[in-house]
């Protein structure tokens, strides 16, 4: 399929980038998305930026380069749409790694969850509008590794080659639908964010610590196992689940293996147990003898918030049965949750960046809300 087209630009010399930018100011809408290497990396990191105008496709190698300021202005430029396919993962990567912030965006993937249709992904998208099919063999393939693979470029330059044209039959299907205000209104919420993503826990035990199935010297055994994974992850450089999965952990904390053999007894392979082996039964001795970690008390949520909030997900799941979207498009998980917790008296404040949304719901949700 890439017969068709000019070969992509690689961008990976401080003057192919200043060409780049230049190039990217004159536009007023430039598609955009990133590789990044969480498969196999232990700290992930955007490995390629793909961008497409009208006549160019660009692969920018973020490693060849010593800096990416120049990229700042244009993502932050209210008059430069940048079109995503998917925006959230993208921006989160771009504004951890670069600390870009961004302004006027258009998410293809949500404008399809506003229509209404059922595959989302991109390679749907592309066979639905242009019957062009993506090889899928490289959806798990290690961006990080240098060179790429031809192979590989030319897979990554279709996820933004389509995006421009994409994106005008989206608008002019919102348009006919009466749905463009509110997308406009997602993509505009998209970018107050600025890619920002929630905190992390203070410590890698802690997101097993809900879990009531497991007692106190079993989290204290499983924080010791993950602070010791989280370590020999580091030192590869490769994902915590490639040095141990997750449910061999939490079978090694109940168990309290004291040898090798009782570890291979609960699944750890040969290159394990030869590997880290003697760095686990180390943590599930350390874990055994510690004090005992404390669980953070559970915080008690109000009767009338919940019920508040039981109300809302059973009114929007109604509601988005009778347009044919998913409930959250009707009422997004931010608004749902706050809405029970503040109560009818802040409907208008609390859905002030969706005006669409208050126009069109707002007295049924105050109804629900007994407002």
């Amino acid at each position: 399929m890439s017969d068709r087209f000019s070969p992509p630009v690689w961008v990976a010399a401080s003057s192919a980038l200043e060409s780049l930018v230049t190039d990217l100011l004159q536009q007023p809408r430039i598609a955009v998305d990133t590789e990044s290497n969480s498969l196999h990396a232990y700290r992930e990191q955007v490995c390629l930026i793909q961008f497409s105008t009208p006549s160019a496709d660009y692969l920018l190698d973020p490693f060849a380069l010593p800096n990416l300021e120049s990229l700042a202005p244009i993502f932050a430029n209210p008059h430069i749409e940048k079109i995503f396919h998917a925006a959230e993962y993208d921006l989160i990567c771009l504004h951890r790694d670069f600390g870009f912030a961004f302004a006027s965006i258009f998410d293809t993937m949500q404008a399809e969850r506003i229509l209404g249709y059922e595959k989302v992904g991109l390679d749907a998208a592309l066979e639905r509008f242009f019957g062009v099919q993506v090889n899928k063999r490289f959806q798990k393939a290690d961006w990080g590794t240098r060179p790429l693979p031809r192979d590989l470029l030319e897979y990554a330059r279709f996820d933004t080659h389509y995006l421009i044209p994409l994106r005008d039959l989206l608008q002019t299907e919102l348009e006919a639908k009466g749905r463009w205000s509110l997308a406009y209104e997602d993509f505009r919420r998209a970018c107050y964010m600025n890619g920002e993503s929630a905190e992390r826990s203070s410590e890698p035990w802690e997101r097993f610590a809900a879990r009531r199935d497991l007692n106190l010297r079993e989290l204290t055994i499983l924080r010791e196992l993950a602070n010791a994974r989280e370590q020999i992850a580091a030192k590869l450089d490769r994902p915590t689940f490639k040095v141990v999965t997750d449910d061999k952990l939490l079978a090694i904390a109940r168990s309290v293996p004291k040898t090798k053999k009782e570890l291979a007894n609960l699944g750890l392979s040969e290159k394990q147990l030869g590997r880290w082996g003697a760095e686990i039964l180390a943590a599930v001795g350390r874990g055994a003898n510690a004090p005992l970690v404390k669980r953070k008390p559970a915080q008690r949520t109000d009767e009338a918030v919940l019920r508040r909030l039981d109300a809302l997900k059973e009114w929007r799941k109604k509601v988005a049965a009778q347009i044919g979207v998913e409930s959250d498009i009707v009422l997004p998980r931010s608004f749902l949750f706050t809405l029970a917790e503040r109560g009818a008296d802040e409907m208008k404040s609390i859905l002030a960046s969706s005006p669409t949304r208050l126009e069109q719901y707002g007295e049924q949700i105050l109804e629900v809300l007994g407002g």
